[in-house]
Protein backbone atom coordinates (compact mmCIF):
# COMPACT_ATOMS: atom_id res chain seq x y z
CA UNK A 1 0.00 0.00 0.00
CA UNK A 2 2.81 2.54 0.96
CA UNK A 3 4.14 2.16 -2.68
CA UNK A 4 1.24 2.36 -4.19
CA UNK A 5 0.67 5.79 -2.25
CA UNK A 6 3.88 6.71 -3.11
CA UNK A 7 3.23 5.83 -6.82
CA UNK A 8 -0.24 7.69 -6.64
CA UNK A 9 1.11 11.04 -5.45
CA UNK A 10 3.66 10.90 -7.92
CA UNK A 11 0.76 11.04 -10.66
CA UNK A 12 -1.16 13.02 -8.94
CA UNK A 13 1.92 15.84 -8.83
CA UNK A 14 2.70 14.98 -12.40
CA UNK A 15 6.22 13.64 -11.51
CA UNK A 16 5.52 10.08 -12.65
CA UNK A 17 4.04 8.79 -15.97
CA UNK A 18 3.53 4.88 -14.05
CA UNK A 19 0.35 3.15 -14.41
CA UNK A 20 -1.91 2.12 -11.77
CA UNK A 21 -5.01 -0.31 -12.68
CA UNK A 22 -8.45 0.35 -11.61
CA UNK A 23 -8.58 -2.13 -9.02
CA UNK A 24 -5.68 -0.13 -7.22
CA UNK A 25 -7.57 2.96 -7.36
CA UNK A 26 -10.40 1.24 -5.92
CA UNK A 27 -7.59 0.05 -2.93
CA UNK A 28 -6.09 3.51 -2.29
CA UNK A 29 -9.79 4.99 -2.01
CA UNK A 30 -10.92 2.36 0.65
CA UNK A 31 -7.42 3.47 2.19
CA UNK A 32 -8.30 6.90 2.43
CA UNK A 33 -12.08 5.51 3.30
CA UNK A 34 -10.44 3.51 6.61
CA UNK A 35 -9.03 5.86 7.93
CA UNK A 36 -11.55 8.81 7.93
CA UNK A 37 -9.90 11.18 5.11
CA UNK A 38 -13.00 11.69 3.30
CA UNK A 39 -12.07 14.43 1.04
CA UNK A 40 -8.57 12.54 -0.04
CA UNK A 41 -11.19 9.44 -1.20
CA UNK A 42 -12.89 11.50 -2.98
CA UNK A 43 -9.87 13.28 -4.83
CA UNK A 44 -8.39 9.93 -5.60
CA UNK A 45 -11.91 8.76 -6.86
CA UNK A 46 -11.29 11.61 -9.52
CA UNK A 47 -8.05 11.04 -10.12
CA UNK A 48 -9.25 7.46 -11.20
CA UNK A 49 -12.50 8.49 -12.90
CA UNK A 50 -9.73 10.54 -14.99
CA UNK A 51 -7.55 7.80 -15.76
CA UNK A 52 -10.80 5.44 -16.19
CA UNK A 53 -13.40 7.13 -17.45
CA UNK A 54 -16.12 4.25 -18.07
CA UNK A 55 -15.49 2.75 -14.90
CA UNK A 56 -19.18 2.11 -13.35
CA UNK A 57 -17.05 0.77 -9.98
CA UNK A 58 -15.14 4.03 -9.56
CA UNK A 59 -18.24 6.06 -10.04
CA UNK A 60 -20.03 4.14 -7.78
CA UNK A 61 -17.38 4.31 -5.04
CA UNK A 62 -17.42 7.92 -5.30
CA UNK A 63 -21.07 7.62 -5.01
CA UNK A 64 -20.95 6.51 -1.56
CA UNK A 65 -18.38 8.74 -0.86
CA UNK A 66 -20.73 11.72 -1.62
CA UNK A 67 -23.72 9.79 0.11
CA UNK A 68 -21.28 9.68 3.17
CA UNK A 69 -20.69 13.61 2.69
CA UNK A 70 -24.64 13.87 2.51
CA UNK A 71 -24.24 14.88 -0.89
CA UNK A 72 -26.83 13.33 -2.13
CA UNK A 73 -28.58 14.37 -5.40
CA UNK A 74 -24.88 14.63 -6.89
CA UNK A 75 -24.18 10.95 -5.86
CA UNK A 76 -28.07 9.80 -7.79
CA UNK A 77 -26.82 11.65 -10.89
CA UNK A 78 -23.03 9.94 -11.01
CA UNK A 79 -24.88 6.78 -9.91
CA UNK A 80 -27.45 6.89 -12.84
CA UNK A 81 -24.11 7.63 -15.25
CA UNK A 82 -22.31 4.81 -13.74
CA UNK A 83 -25.41 2.70 -14.55
CA UNK A 84 -25.23 3.32 -18.22
CA UNK A 85 -22.13 1.23 -18.11
CA UNK A 86 -23.18 -1.05 -15.51
CA UNK A 87 -26.50 -2.10 -14.61
CA UNK A 88 -26.01 -5.75 -13.14
CA UNK A 89 -24.53 -4.60 -10.37
CA UNK A 90 -26.41 -4.95 -6.74
CA UNK A 91 -24.35 -2.11 -5.55
CA UNK A 92 -25.68 0.49 -7.57
CA UNK A 93 -29.33 -0.42 -6.24
CA UNK A 94 -28.22 -0.41 -2.75
CA UNK A 95 -26.37 2.87 -3.04
CA UNK A 96 -29.27 4.70 -4.66
CA UNK A 97 -31.52 3.43 -1.72
CA UNK A 98 -29.32 5.26 0.82
CA UNK A 99 -29.76 8.31 -1.45
CA UNK A 100 -33.46 8.06 -1.75
CA UNK A 101 -33.92 6.75 1.84
CA UNK A 102 -31.27 9.91 2.85
CA UNK A 103 -33.74 12.32 1.33
CA UNK A 104 -36.78 10.64 2.96
CA UNK A 105 -38.10 9.20 -0.11
CA UNK A 106 -38.32 5.36 0.72
CA UNK A 107 -41.19 4.56 -1.71
CA UNK A 108 -38.99 5.66 -4.52
CA UNK A 109 -36.32 3.02 -2.80
CA UNK A 110 -38.61 0.31 -2.48
CA UNK A 111 -40.28 0.89 -6.25
CA UNK A 112 -36.64 0.65 -7.31
CA UNK A 113 -35.50 -2.19 -5.52
CA UNK A 114 -38.89 -3.99 -6.11
CA UNK A 115 -38.08 -3.54 -9.71
CA UNK A 116 -34.75 -4.94 -9.70
CA UNK A 117 -35.47 -8.48 -8.06
CA UNK A 118 -36.11 -9.49 -11.11
CA UNK A 119 -32.82 -9.21 -12.46
CA UNK A 120 -31.14 -10.73 -9.92
CA UNK A 121 -30.80 -14.45 -8.76
CA UNK A 122 -29.63 -16.40 -6.01
CA UNK A 123 -27.29 -14.03 -3.38
CA UNK A 124 -27.82 -11.28 -5.37
CA UNK A 125 -31.42 -11.14 -5.14
CA UNK A 126 -31.56 -12.19 -1.17
CA UNK A 127 -29.25 -8.98 -0.71
CA UNK A 128 -31.49 -7.11 -2.36
CA UNK A 129 -34.55 -8.52 -0.43
CA UNK A 130 -32.74 -7.68 2.75
CA UNK A 131 -32.11 -4.19 1.86
CA UNK A 132 -36.05 -4.01 0.56
CA UNK A 133 -36.92 -5.25 4.43
CA UNK A 134 -35.20 -2.49 5.63
CA UNK A 135 -36.35 -0.21 3.57
CA UNK A 136 -40.11 -1.40 4.52
CA UNK A 137 -38.96 -1.07 8.06
CA UNK A 138 -37.93 2.35 7.35
CA UNK A 139 -41.27 3.38 6.50
CA UNK A 140 -43.21 1.01 8.42
CA UNK A 141 -44.75 -0.99 6.27
CA UNK A 142 -44.03 -4.10 8.80
CA UNK A 143 -46.14 -6.89 6.95
CA UNK A 144 -43.81 -6.43 3.76
CA UNK A 145 -41.20 -7.09 5.96
CA UNK A 146 -42.60 -10.57 6.89
CA UNK A 147 -43.11 -10.64 2.87
CA UNK A 148 -39.53 -9.92 2.19
CA UNK A 149 -38.05 -12.41 4.66
CA UNK A 150 -40.34 -15.17 4.08
CA UNK A 151 -38.98 -14.95 -0.08
CA UNK A 152 -35.09 -14.95 1.32
CA UNK A 153 -36.34 -18.24 3.38
CA UNK A 154 -38.34 -19.64 0.43
CA UNK A 155 -34.63 -19.07 -1.23
CA UNK A 156 -32.66 -20.59 0.90
CA UNK A 157 -34.49 -21.95 4.29
CA UNK A 158 -31.34 -22.22 6.56
CA UNK A 159 -30.44 -18.36 5.89
CA UNK A 160 -29.76 -17.78 9.56
CA UNK A 161 -30.51 -13.92 9.31
CA UNK A 162 -33.78 -14.45 7.63
CA UNK A 163 -34.37 -17.34 10.31
CA UNK A 164 -33.54 -14.71 12.93
CA UNK A 165 -35.73 -12.07 11.67
CA UNK A 166 -38.65 -13.15 10.82
CA UNK A 167 -39.50 -14.84 14.82
CA UNK A 168 -39.65 -11.40 15.75
CA UNK A 169 -41.89 -10.03 12.38
CA UNK A 170 -44.33 -12.81 12.47
CA UNK A 171 -45.05 -12.10 16.28
CA UNK A 172 -45.09 -8.16 15.62
CA UNK A 173 -47.56 -8.33 12.96
CA UNK A 174 -49.59 -11.25 14.27
CA UNK A 175 -48.90 -13.22 11.67
CA UNK A 176 -47.80 -17.04 13.55
CA UNK A 177 -50.27 -19.13 11.74
CA UNK A 178 -48.50 -18.49 8.40
CA UNK A 179 -45.01 -18.68 10.33
CA UNK A 180 -45.92 -22.11 11.43
CA UNK A 181 -46.55 -23.22 7.70
CA UNK A 182 -43.68 -21.84 6.55
CA UNK A 183 -41.26 -23.17 9.23
CA UNK A 184 -43.09 -26.75 8.83
CA UNK A 185 -41.86 -26.79 5.41
CA UNK A 186 -38.29 -26.01 6.09
CA UNK A 187 -37.82 -28.48 8.36
CA UNK A 188 -39.39 -31.05 6.42
CA UNK A 189 -36.46 -30.58 3.90
CA UNK A 190 -33.80 -29.61 6.83
CA UNK A 191 -35.16 -31.16 10.00
CA UNK A 192 -32.10 -30.87 11.88
CA UNK A 193 -32.14 -26.85 11.94
CA UNK A 194 -32.21 -25.58 15.12
CA UNK A 195 -33.61 -21.69 14.15
CA UNK A 196 -36.30 -23.46 12.32
CA UNK A 197 -37.81 -25.01 15.23
CA UNK A 198 -37.30 -22.19 17.57
CA UNK A 199 -39.02 -20.09 15.01
CA UNK A 200 -41.57 -22.88 14.95
CA UNK A 201 -42.10 -23.05 18.97
CA UNK A 202 -42.25 -19.06 19.21
CA UNK A 203 -45.06 -19.25 16.52
CA UNK A 204 -47.03 -21.68 18.47
CA UNK A 205 -46.13 -19.54 21.82
CA UNK A 206 -47.82 -16.90 19.45
CA UNK A 207 -50.78 -18.35 19.27
CA UNK A 208 -51.36 -20.02 22.62
CA UNK A 209 -50.53 -22.99 22.39
CA UNK A 210 -47.97 -23.44 25.15
CA UNK A 211 -47.70 -27.62 25.05
CA UNK A 212 -46.98 -27.45 21.44
CA UNK A 213 -44.38 -24.59 21.51
CA UNK A 214 -42.81 -26.54 24.39
CA UNK A 215 -42.40 -29.43 22.03
CA UNK A 216 -41.04 -27.54 19.44
CA UNK A 217 -38.69 -25.69 21.83
CA UNK A 218 -37.34 -29.67 22.92
CA UNK A 219 -36.74 -30.35 19.25
CA UNK A 220 -34.24 -27.00 19.37
CA UNK A 221 -32.57 -28.28 22.21
CA UNK A 222 -32.13 -31.63 21.21
CA UNK A 223 -30.16 -30.10 18.16
CA UNK A 224 -28.89 -27.89 19.83
CA UNK A 225 -28.38 -27.60 23.88
CA UNK A 226 -26.93 -24.42 24.10
CA UNK A 227 -29.87 -22.42 22.82
CA UNK A 228 -30.12 -20.37 25.73
CA UNK A 229 -33.38 -18.56 24.55
CA UNK A 230 -34.69 -21.23 23.78
CA UNK A 231 -34.87 -22.30 27.35
CA UNK A 232 -35.90 -18.31 28.20
CA UNK A 233 -39.12 -18.89 26.22
CA UNK A 234 -39.75 -22.40 27.51
CA UNK A 235 -39.70 -21.22 30.83
CA UNK A 236 -42.64 -18.03 29.95
CA UNK A 237 -44.37 -21.19 28.50
CA UNK A 238 -44.66 -23.01 31.46
CA UNK A 239 -45.13 -19.85 33.70
CA UNK A 240 -48.14 -19.62 31.21
CA UNK A 241 -49.09 -23.12 31.91
CA UNK A 242 -48.65 -22.63 35.62
CA UNK A 243 -45.87 -25.40 35.93
CA UNK A 244 -44.04 -23.10 37.98
CA UNK A 245 -41.39 -26.23 38.87
CA UNK A 246 -40.70 -27.11 35.44
CA UNK A 247 -40.70 -23.43 34.90
CA UNK A 248 -37.92 -23.09 37.19
CA UNK A 249 -35.72 -25.51 35.79
CA UNK A 250 -35.63 -24.01 32.08
CA UNK A 251 -34.46 -20.82 34.02
CA UNK A 252 -31.72 -21.79 35.68
CA UNK A 253 -30.54 -23.46 32.56
CA UNK A 254 -30.88 -20.08 31.31
CA UNK A 255 -28.49 -18.86 33.78
CA UNK A 256 -26.16 -22.21 33.29
CA UNK A 257 -25.97 -21.00 29.77
CA UNK A 258 -25.56 -16.99 29.41
CA UNK A 259 -24.78 -13.98 31.59
CA UNK A 260 -27.06 -13.91 34.91
CA UNK A 261 -30.14 -11.07 33.84
CA UNK A 262 -32.42 -9.22 36.88
CA UNK A 263 -35.00 -10.33 34.33
CA UNK A 264 -34.78 -14.11 35.10
CA UNK A 265 -33.99 -14.11 38.60
CA UNK A 266 -37.14 -12.05 38.65
CA UNK A 267 -39.29 -14.78 36.58
CA UNK A 268 -37.55 -17.61 39.17
CA UNK A 269 -38.79 -15.47 42.04
CA UNK A 270 -41.99 -15.19 40.18
CA UNK A 271 -42.13 -19.09 40.32
CA UNK A 272 -41.55 -19.57 44.14
CA UNK A 273 -44.17 -17.28 45.18
CA UNK A 274 -46.67 -19.16 43.02
CA UNK A 275 -45.51 -21.52 44.53
CA UNK A 276 -45.80 -20.42 48.31
CA UNK A 277 -41.97 -20.45 48.89
CA UNK A 278 -41.85 -17.53 49.97
CA UNK A 279 -38.12 -17.51 51.01
CA UNK A 280 -36.94 -18.82 47.89
CA UNK A 281 -38.86 -16.35 46.32
CA UNK A 282 -37.42 -13.54 48.06
CA UNK A 283 -33.67 -15.21 47.43
CA UNK A 284 -34.33 -14.70 43.57
CA UNK A 285 -35.97 -11.20 43.75
CA UNK A 286 -33.06 -9.79 46.08
CA UNK A 287 -30.77 -11.23 43.12
CA UNK A 288 -32.67 -9.59 40.43
CA UNK A 289 -32.32 -6.15 42.67
CA UNK A 290 -28.86 -6.83 43.16
CA UNK A 291 -28.64 -7.00 39.25
CA UNK A 292 -30.77 -3.72 38.97
CA UNK A 293 -30.80 -1.68 41.58
CA UNK A 294 -33.46 1.06 40.46
CA UNK A 295 -36.45 -1.32 39.38
CA UNK A 296 -38.50 -0.53 42.14
CA UNK A 297 -41.10 -3.32 41.22
CA UNK A 298 -38.14 -5.71 42.96
CA UNK A 299 -38.96 -4.15 46.07
CA UNK A 300 -42.42 -4.14 45.78
CA UNK A 301 -42.67 -7.75 44.88
CA UNK A 302 -40.08 -8.85 47.77
CA UNK A 303 -42.85 -7.19 50.65
CA UNK A 304 -45.74 -8.70 49.05
CA UNK A 305 -44.34 -11.83 50.16
CA UNK A 306 -43.45 -10.60 53.56
CA UNK A 307 -47.22 -9.81 53.35
CA UNK A 308 -48.08 -13.24 52.52
CA UNK A 309 -46.47 -13.82 55.89
CA UNK A 310 -47.81 -10.86 57.72
CA UNK A 311 -44.22 -9.81 58.74
CA UNK A 312 -45.33 -6.39 58.43
CA UNK A 313 -42.11 -4.50 59.66
CA UNK A 314 -39.48 -6.43 57.22
CA UNK A 315 -41.99 -5.55 54.54
CA UNK A 316 -42.78 -2.14 55.49
CA UNK A 317 -38.82 -1.87 55.07
CA UNK A 318 -38.84 -3.08 51.35
CA UNK A 319 -41.89 -0.66 50.45
CA UNK A 320 -39.83 2.09 51.89
CA UNK A 321 -36.86 1.32 49.91
CA UNK A 322 -39.63 1.01 46.76
CA UNK A 323 -40.66 4.24 47.07
CA UNK A 324 -37.77 6.39 47.53
CA UNK A 325 -36.64 5.22 43.58
CA UNK A 326 -40.72 5.73 42.71
CA UNK A 327 -43.18 7.38 45.07
CA UNK A 328 -46.19 7.99 43.69
CA UNK A 329 -46.63 4.07 42.82
CA UNK A 330 -49.85 3.54 43.55
CA UNK A 331 -49.48 -0.29 44.32
CA UNK A 332 -47.00 0.84 46.27
CA UNK A 333 -49.41 3.04 48.78
CA UNK A 334 -51.72 1.02 48.71
CA UNK A 335 -49.54 -2.22 49.96
CA UNK A 336 -47.65 0.76 51.96
CA UNK A 337 -51.18 1.46 54.10
CA UNK A 338 -52.15 -2.28 54.07
CA UNK A 339 -49.21 -2.83 56.37
CA UNK A 340 -49.95 0.06 58.46
CA UNK A 341 -53.33 -0.75 59.25
CA UNK A 342 -52.01 -4.28 60.21
CA UNK A 343 -50.12 -2.54 62.48
CA UNK A 344 -52.17 -0.44 63.82
CA UNK A 345 -50.92 2.47 62.46
CA UNK A 346 -54.42 3.32 61.28
CA UNK A 347 -53.52 7.48 60.89
CA UNK A 348 -50.45 6.70 58.93
CA UNK A 349 -52.74 3.77 56.49
CA UNK A 350 -55.49 6.37 55.91
CA UNK A 351 -52.83 8.61 54.35
CA UNK A 352 -51.13 6.21 52.27
CA UNK A 353 -54.83 5.41 51.01
CA UNK A 354 -55.16 8.75 50.13
CA UNK A 355 -52.44 8.93 48.36
CA UNK A 356 -53.46 5.98 45.99
CA UNK A 357 -56.94 8.12 45.34
CA UNK A 358 -54.92 10.89 44.83
CA UNK A 359 -52.85 9.42 42.12
CA UNK A 360 -55.73 7.45 40.30
CA UNK A 361 -58.91 8.75 41.58
CA UNK A 362 -61.25 5.47 39.66
CA UNK A 363 -59.16 3.62 41.85
CA UNK A 364 -61.21 0.88 43.17
CA UNK A 365 -58.57 -0.86 45.67
CA UNK A 366 -57.87 2.34 46.67
CA UNK A 367 -61.56 3.28 47.31
CA UNK A 368 -62.07 -0.03 49.33
CA UNK A 369 -58.96 0.39 51.69
CA UNK A 370 -59.42 3.55 52.70
CA UNK A 371 -63.14 2.97 53.47
CA UNK A 372 -62.36 -0.16 55.95
CA UNK A 373 -59.64 1.73 56.97
CA UNK A 374 -61.58 4.83 58.01
CA UNK A 375 -64.43 2.37 59.40
CA UNK A 376 -62.04 0.15 61.40
CA UNK A 377 -60.35 3.67 62.86
CA UNK A 378 -64.78 5.05 63.73
CA UNK A 379 -64.06 7.69 61.58
CA UNK A 380 -67.94 7.19 60.11
CA UNK A 381 -68.24 10.37 58.55
CA UNK A 382 -65.52 10.45 56.15
CA UNK A 383 -66.48 6.87 55.67
CA UNK A 384 -69.31 7.79 54.18
CA UNK A 385 -68.51 10.87 52.50
CA UNK A 386 -65.60 8.61 50.58
CA UNK A 387 -67.76 5.86 49.63
CA UNK A 388 -70.23 8.89 48.26
CA UNK A 389 -67.08 10.22 46.41
CA UNK A 390 -66.45 6.83 44.94
CA UNK A 391 -69.59 5.87 43.71
CA UNK A 392 -69.82 9.41 41.92
CA UNK A 393 -67.12 8.16 39.62
CA UNK A 394 -69.15 5.63 38.50
CA UNK A 395 -66.76 2.68 39.92
CA UNK A 396 -67.60 -0.46 41.75
CA UNK A 397 -71.47 1.11 42.47
CA UNK A 398 -72.72 -1.76 44.26
CA UNK A 399 -69.86 -2.38 46.35
CA UNK A 400 -69.95 1.24 47.53
CA UNK A 401 -73.67 1.08 48.11
CA UNK A 402 -72.82 -1.72 50.25
CA UNK A 403 -70.48 -0.01 52.32
CA UNK A 404 -72.67 3.16 52.78
CA UNK A 405 -75.56 0.66 54.33
CA UNK A 406 -72.57 -0.77 56.35
CA UNK A 407 -71.86 2.89 57.86
CA UNK A 408 -75.29 3.83 57.96
CA UNK A 409 -75.87 1.04 60.14
CA UNK A 410 -72.89 1.81 62.12
CA UNK A 411 -74.28 5.20 63.09
CA UNK A 412 -77.65 3.95 63.96
CA UNK A 413 -79.29 5.31 60.83
CA UNK A 414 -81.17 1.95 60.32
CA UNK A 415 -83.92 3.27 57.79
CA UNK A 416 -81.68 4.63 55.58
CA UNK A 417 -79.21 2.02 55.69
CA UNK A 418 -81.96 -0.31 54.63
CA UNK A 419 -82.97 2.00 51.67
CA UNK A 420 -78.94 1.65 51.15
CA UNK A 421 -79.00 -2.38 51.13
CA UNK A 422 -81.87 -2.50 48.82
CA UNK A 423 -80.17 -0.99 46.42
CA UNK A 424 -77.76 -2.46 46.58
CA UNK A 425 -78.88 -5.55 46.50
CA UNK A 426 -80.63 -4.87 42.80
CA UNK A 427 -77.16 -4.33 41.96
CA UNK A 428 -75.47 -6.74 42.91
CA UNK A 429 -76.29 -9.55 45.21
CA UNK A 430 -73.38 -11.18 44.90
CA UNK A 431 -71.16 -8.76 46.73
CA UNK A 432 -73.30 -8.68 49.79
CA UNK A 433 -70.79 -10.85 51.82
CA UNK A 434 -68.54 -7.73 51.36
CA UNK A 435 -70.94 -5.87 53.78
CA UNK A 436 -70.78 -8.71 56.20
CA UNK A 437 -67.03 -8.24 56.28
CA UNK A 438 -67.03 -4.42 56.91
CA UNK A 439 -70.08 -4.84 59.59
CA UNK A 440 -69.64 -8.51 61.03
CA UNK A 441 -72.43 -9.54 62.96
CA UNK A 442 -74.83 -7.83 60.50
CA UNK A 443 -76.73 -10.76 59.90
CA UNK A 444 -77.83 -10.88 63.83
CA UNK A 445 -79.91 -7.74 62.69
CA UNK A 446 -83.66 -9.37 62.45
CA UNK A 447 -84.35 -6.50 59.64
CA UNK A 448 -81.09 -7.58 57.64
CA UNK A 449 -82.73 -10.84 57.42
CA UNK A 450 -86.02 -9.93 56.34
CA UNK A 451 -84.99 -8.05 54.13
CA UNK A 452 -82.08 -10.78 52.51
CA UNK A 453 -85.71 -13.10 53.05
CA UNK A 454 -87.49 -11.03 50.72
CA UNK A 455 -85.56 -10.12 47.97
CA UNK A 456 -84.52 -13.75 47.69
CA UNK A 457 -87.97 -14.64 47.41
CA UNK A 458 -88.75 -12.02 45.03
CA UNK A 459 -85.71 -13.04 42.86
CA UNK A 460 -87.24 -16.81 42.82
CA UNK A 461 -90.81 -15.40 41.64
CA UNK A 462 -88.89 -13.53 39.00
Amino acid sequence: MQELLRIYQNLKSGRSSNFIEEEDFERIINHFDDRQELSSALEAADVGMEQFPFSAQLMFKKADLLIANRQYLEALELLDAGSLFDNNDTTFYILKTDAYLALEQPEKAAQLLEEALDLFEGDDKIELLFELSDVYDDYEDFEKVFDCLKLILEEDALNEEALLKICFWADFTGRSEESIRLHQAIIEEHPFSELAWFNLATAFQGLKLYEKAIDAYQYALAIDEKLDIAYRNMGDAYIRLRKFKEAIEALNRVLELSRPEDVIYEAIGHCYHKMGNFADARFNYRKASHLNPEDSRIYYKIAVTYCKEERWESAVKQLETAMRIHKSQPEFNLLMGECKMNQGKLKDAIQYFLNVIKIRPKNVSGYDALIRCLVKAGEYDDALFHSQKAEEHAIGSALFAYYQSGILFLQGKSKEALVQLERALRENPRLFNKLSDLVPGLLQRSQVVELLGRYMRKKKRG
